[in-house]
């Protein structure tokens, strides 16, 4: 992507989801020549209409050169991402349209993924999501549609995207879920689980962008006294 790209790319996030106040981003060319770019239209503007649109300003954060972990937290939603389209679709060549609807069917679950738990009522167990944050409801997408795997070669582009989205999830949560309970070394003690904690239930059944949310009831712990097992 070019200066030019990245802005038009920027109008129609702006479009769909309002202004932002900060974009965080690494050094890439084209978000310094889009970041230039803004910048220079608003000097070059009459000085009334700067001070109505002071107010207005996108201010850009950028890394320090050669530092992707300074992203981390974005970087490895977008190595996720990545991880899981690059199983599900491997070398195979799909119609850009096609890919446009996958992706952002992708972009609908990452978005309805569990951010955290708060809620004041203990018999609410729905979670703090980003589309509760961006749009105030927990999912926005449609009802996910089923077809069979020989769809993949059909003619039917409308079917081919809903299997490549179906495969996304199954290996988005087969490579993603995991990372939630990475066992490190177990240098320093920790609390086991116990009744009352919400947890998020794996199920390989479950429809698409679907995650479901339980209450840990029970535990039951091992002949060493650790937590091995709960009842949800």
């Amino acid at each position: 992507m070019d200066t030019d790209s990245f802005l038009m790319s920027l109008r129609r996030f702006i479009a769909r989801r309002g202004k932002p106040h900060e974009i965080l981003s690494d050094q890439g060319t084209n978000f310094r020549g889009g970041s230039k770019e803004l910048h220079e239209s608003f000097s070059a503007l009459e000085p009334a209409v700067k001070d109505q649109l002071a107010a207005q300003q996108i201010r850009f954060q950028f890394n320090p050169p050669n530092a992707p972990h300074f992203g981390g937290s974005w970087e490895r939603e977008v190595r996720s991402v990545k991880n899981a389209l690059r199983t599900t679709l491997g070398a195979q060549p799909v119609p850009e349209e096609v890919l446009r609807t996958v992706l952002i069917e992708v972009e609908s679950i990452l978005n309805s993924r569990p951010l955290g738990y708060v809620s004041s009522d203990l018999a609410d167990p729905d979670p703090v999501t980003p589309n509760y944050l961006l749009t105030g409801r927990p999912d926005s997408s449609l009802p996910p549609v089923v077809y069979p795997e020989s769809e993949l070669i059909g003619r039917k582009r409308w079917r081919h995207s809903q299997v490549i989205a179906d495969h996304f999830w199954r290996h988005y949560i087969h490579h993603f879920l995991p990372t939630l309970q990475a066992r490190q070394k177990w240098q320093t003690e920790k609390d086991d689980i116990t009744a009352g904690t919400v947890v998020l239930i794996v199920d390989q059944q479950a429809p698409r962008a679907l995650w479901q949310v339980g209450t840990v009831t029970s535990v039951i712990p091992g002949a060493d006294g650790r937590v091995r097992t709960a009842v949800v």
